[in-house]
């Protein structure tokens, strides 16, 4: 919700966490795949582990870029910078994107740029707003997971090292592959031999 063309409504209870896992589950009613293999980058890793929480028969493996299962209070600005939400309601996507290459001294690269540019401003502005409410997830039930696992974060994304690093020592098992040089914004394009050799190795595993 609140992403691309998906329906992007400007109430932030819209984006509690409970309402995503549900999306999650009605796309995977309608599909009817056995079992799935998650890739979420970012809130798309944050819903993953919900759901693994939730509904471990559902996954086949979790594959995490950027996440975090923390208390989620004040993480957008720090992840982006100071002030996001007045920004994008006042200064729409364009003016988010600005003041976030400001921040990270050095332009947002074209395929994340197009993607932030499909966003609706006012309804990321409700899903910040509602992040910062989100409780996260308890070691207990992390620790609890029986699902391959695989946490990957870029070395310069300063506020999801630790946390990523977190999860890879709370799941059981879990991997972590850390992308040397990458920030928030670089990691899904950087993740994306890690995690080709993870999922191959998921593939041969299940053939033998």
């Amino acid at each position: 919700r609140g992403h691309g063309r998906i329906d992007s409504p400007h109430d932030e209870n819209s984006y509690a966490m409970e309402a995503i896992v549900g999306d999650l589950l009605a796309v995977l009613d309608a599909v009817q795949p056995p079992r799935v293999h998650y890739v979420g980058y970012s809130f798309g890793a944050r819903a993953g582990l919900a759901l693994a929480v939730a509904r471990p028969e559902r996954l086949a493996s979790l594959i995490l870029l950027g996440g975090s299962a923390r208390p989620q209070e004040g993480a957008m600005d720090a992840m982006f910078f100071p002030g996001t939400v007045d920004v994008l309601e006042h200064e729409g996507m364009e003016g988010f994107l600005r003041a976030w290459e400001q921040r990270r001294r050095t332009p947002v690269d074209p395929a994340t740029r197009t993607a932030f540019l499909r966003n609706d401003p006012l309804a990321l502005a409700a899903y910040f707003r509602r992040s910062d409410r989100e409780p996260g997830i308890d070691d207990a039930d992390l620790a609890a997971l029986d699902l391959p696992t695989l946490a990957v974060v870029g070395s310069e994304d300063r506020l999801r090292v630790d946390d990523t690093r977190a999860i890879s020592r709370t799941v059981p098992g879990a991997r972590l592959a850390i992308l040397r040089g990458a920030d928030h914004a670089a990691t899904v394009a950087a993740a994306l031999p890690a995690v080709e050799t993870f999922l191959t190795a998921r593939a041969g595993s299940s053939r033998s």
